[in-house]
């Protein structure tokens, strides 16, 4: 369930709806805008990282599909546990085959596939097995991948300490091409190891160029044919993908099972009694280090958030959530003190701030089928008021920051709820590269002063005031709406 925080407005407690309150008809009723759908958000029990904590991205999926953001762990890392994983099984004909006499080598390690076929680097006796699932298009991913392994590799792979496995865990709300990407690499796993090492590497390092590509067939095709891979045999493998398709949905759901939501995750397991223990987010190298130091000895590694909590004491409640900053600006109508959106009674019980995205066709389906439901329930009712904070996901919204800034210079002369309903309405409209006429002429209809509009777009402190949201919601949010 992801995040959403709620202030009761008599005693100003501040909380998760994961936790038990008395207002059960409200949560209910709140509960149902993230039902069917959310671009990422937190598991639910899962604690928030600081800002400046590893990243690791993490998503809930629709209820149509089987899934479900870790900025920093885009995720915080769980409590550290034990649990027994269940490794789905792969038939012969869908596995690459595991090497059975002379072991292969990439970059001076030994690499293979696991009887699963599931591909690994590493010695086949080391005495810690780590459990990667990693999504192609995750930049966080990508930094432990291009930053953090290298690292690992020379001085702990290679000495036979780890072993690494590589599993999918493609997070589609937020990374609609990782999935292709994932299939694409299982594709070119088909003809060994060693080109599938190739195509892992190159699909992280080119991330950036393929990621936010329409269609990164001929992209991967490329990457494909530069790792090594037959291509005819490549094409026929595509063009049938069914098997390997069905191989990343059974990795998916093999890290569901584990209760990971983010990414990277990863799953170590001491190999002479089957302790594991799990740690989420693009941790820097010491802490790989010593938790796998700390597995082998027989040890069980300390969770390094829940350090960080122990050493900063309880979270203090930021100034937006506060009776202070929620309290509506005398100066400002339609503002809160603290300078956020609201409507609804400002002296109701309960308090749910909303942190969205323009381009998030989640949010934009609770804005437009579930909010009408909670406007007549309960905003209308005197029984909540609604607070909405900007939260942009540059990575797969690449319009979401130029529509917030049409949002926020609406709101300057009083039409904020306005142009937030139409935002969702006309998303297909707006985003595109030149979209500024787009905002203009919603401004002109709305009876804006659109020079006003216009200068305010170019203003730095509209930029300002998106930011700030985004900061303020960095610690906790993993995607939209939260």
């Amino acid at each position: 369930m992801p995040v959403i925080y709620l202030i009761n407005q008599e005693e100003r407690n501040y909380m998760k709806v994961n936790r038990p309150i008395v207002w059960a008809a409200v949560l209910v009723a709140a509960a149902a805008i993230f039902l069917f759908g959310a671009c990422g958000p937190t598991p639910a029990g899962a604690p928030a990282s600081a800002p400046d904590s590893p990243a690791a991205e993490q998503q809930q999926a629709p209820a149509e599909a089987p899934q479900q953001e870790a900025a920093s762990a885009e995720s915080a890392s769980p409590e550290n546990a034990s649990a027994e994983a269940s490794q789905p099984e792969t038939s012969a004909a869908e596995a690459p085959q595991a090497a059975e006499q002379e072991q292969e080598m990439y970059n001076g390690v030994p690499v293979g596939f696991t009887a699963e076929g599931h591909p690994f680097r590493g010695a086949a006796d080391a005495p810690v097995t780590v459990y990667e699932y990693s999504d192609y298009q995750c930049p966080f991913c990508a930094r432990h991948v291009l930053q953090t392994e290298p690292a690992l590799v020379d001085n702990l792979v290679r000495e036979g300490k780890v072993k690494f496995v590589f599993r999918d865990f493609p997070l589609d709300s937020l990374h609609p091409n990782a999935t292709p990407a994932a299939v694409a690499a299982n594709c070119v796993a088909q003809q060994g190891i060693i080109s599938f090492w190739r195509m892992h590497d190159l699909l992280f390092r080119t991330q950036d160029e393929w990621a936010s590509a329409a269609d990164p067939a001929d992209i991967f095709a490329r990457l494909a044919a530069d790792a090594g891979a037959d291509m005819d045999l490549y094409q026929a493998c595509i063009e049938d993908s069914q098997a390997q398709l069905a191989k990343v949905q059974a990795s998916v759901a093999e890290a569901q099972d584990l209760g990971f939501s983010g990414t990277p995750s990863f799953r170590f397991v001491r190999e002479a009694d089957d302790a594991s223990f799990t740690l989420v987010g693009a941790q820097p190298y010491t802490i790989f280090s010593d938790w796998i130091a700390t597995i082998a000895e027989g040890g069980a590694p300390e969770d390094p958030a829940a350090a960080q909590r122990q050493q900063q004491g309880e979270p203090q409640i930021p100034f937006w959530a506060t009776a202070e900053g929620l309290a509506p600006d005398p100066d400002r109508p339609g503002y809160t003190v603290a300078g956020d959106f609201w409507r609804g009674d400002p002296e109701a019980p309960l308090v749910v701030v909303e942190f969205s995205d323009f381009q998030c066709p989640f949010c934009r389906r609770h804005t437009l089928n579930t909010q009408p439901i909670l406007d007549e329930q309960f905003i209308d009712q005197g029984k909540v008021m609604w607070v909405f904070k900007h939260f942009p996901v540059q990575s797969t919204h690449p319009y979401a920051f130029s529509a917030a800034y049409a949002a926020e210079c609406a709101a300057q002369q009083g039409k904020f709820w306005e142009i937030h309903d139409l935002l969702f309405q006309r998303m297909e409209e707006w985003t595109k590269p030149e979209n500024r006429s787009v905002y203009l002429g919603i401004a002109e209809e709305l009876g804006l002063d659109t020079d006003a509009f216009a200068v305010c777009l170019d203003d730095p402190a509209t930029v300002d005031a998106v930011n700030s949201d985004l900061a303020d919601g960095s610690p906790f949010v993993r995607g939209t709406p939260t």
